[in-house]
């Protein structure tokens, strides 16, 4: 009999075999009644999985095994590595190892992102000081919930060749968000930041500051450096390579760094002793502590509203102001499409308003002269 009732369990479970492969499990229903429903649901399932196997030479994915394969090819390769292990972990917590892709639809999507929207920055509900921690913002939801399950979708679809009749519609799942400010630093504000760094993280700084990368690409291993072709390349976003040119002010910052580390760029100075670190002694510096020490700068700089982002958008808002060359700003940032880039055209924007100005102080000035020449 392929349906029975285990000793220890209310449920009925079910064990049965087709074309010699064996099945077996949970129906998770109390009532024989219920458990037949779905024993001929689950045989039904079975066969046109063995058929989809025998036709195109692969069976039903999990999403354990497609999230495995994922990191393996591509996500551990990611500049941000570990936040993508944290992110599939946390796919995996909500849905369950042996959830089916296939089984993935609309529904559970909007779940998803209804649940994701439920936590709070930090995953706490109150800081230290016991005022309420705000939930994630839409961003976050979209970064590292809804961006990441269509991720696995493709490289499924694109490279192991499933197919997916009930994919969710990822655009109805987007959540919308604010449109980015663009943040340029004032000469004061520069000033308090290279005032309020720690000395031994300022090269750190000067360097994202000169360069305009993202966080994780500032974080540069010696390999990643070549003072003989005057390039730096680091690995970025989804895995691209991003080149930088060693420029003299560039090399400035890194040529005394030589022998503090032997394998990273940038490194700190221990301030006590811990665990397994010794006071006075040169350490990497971490993507967790360029985190801390970033939000403590920007304290003792008192611009608590400034993002480590708000560096990318000044060096560029800059060199679109000196060039006027968006295509450059666009190589510069690594941006695959120049609408992204589109953001810092407000620049050109305001040179042109600055420009019709002073055109029309010329016209009014021609004007008052031909009149006075009457």
């Amino acid at each position: 009999m392929s349906l029975y009732k285990p000793a220890k369990s209310p449920f009925y479970s079910y064990d049965f075999q087709i074309h010699g492969r064996r099945f077996h499990g949970s129906t998770k229903a109390r009532n024989k009644k219920d458990a037949e429903a779905i024993e001929r649901q689950l045989k039904a399932q079975a066969k046109a999985d063995l058929n989809q196997e025998k036709r195109t030479g692969t069976g039903p994915l999990t999403l354990d095994i497609a999230a495995g394969r994922y990191w393996t090819e591509v996500g551990q390769h990611h500049a941000n590595s570990v936040n993508t292990w944290r992110d599939l972990e946390r796919l995996i917590g909500y849905f369950g190892k042996d959830k089916r892709l296939d089984e993935i639809t609309d529904r559970e999507a909007a779940a998803l992102v209804a649940w994701r929207r439920g936590h709070h920055v930090g995953g706490r509900k109150m800081d230290n000081d016991g005022n309420p921690v705000p939930l994630v913002s839409p961003s976050t939801v979209n970064r590292t919930t809804t961006s990441v399950l269509r991720q696995v979708f493709n490289r499924a679809k694109r490279t192991w060749r499933y197919q997916f009749p009930n994919e969710p519609d990822w655009g109805s799942h987007w959540l919308g968000e604010p449109e980015e400010i663009v943040r340029e630093l004032s000469d004061n504000e520069g000033a308090a930041l290279d005032t309020a760094i720690r000395e031994d993280y300022a090269p750190w700084l000067e360097f994202a500051r000169l360069t305009g990368l993202r966080k994780a690409e500032t974080l540069l291993r010696w390999e990643n450096v070549n003072f003989d072709t005057g390039q730096i390349r680091v690995k970025g976003k989804r895995g691209k390579w991003v080149t930088t040119p060693i420029t003299p002010a560039i090399r400035e910052i890194l040529e005394p760094l030589i022998g503090h580390n032997d394998e990273w760029v940038f490194t700190y100075v221990c301030q006590r002793t811990r665990k397994d670190k010794v006071r006075g002694e040169r350490y990497p510096i971490t993507a967790s502590g360029a985190t801390t020490e970033w939000r403590r700068t920007r304290a003792r700089a008192d611009l608590k509203d400034l993002r480590f982002h708000d560096i990318r958008h000044d060096v560029a808002t800059k060199l679109l102001r000196a060039t006027g060359n968006l295509r450059l700003v666009q190589r510069s940032l690594n941006h695959a499409n120049i609408r992204t880039t589109t953001k810092y055209a407000h620049v050109q924007d305001a040179d042109l308003s600055a420009a019709l100005e002073d055109l029309a102080k010329s016209r009014k000035k021609s004007r008052t002269n031909a009149e006075n020449a009457a």
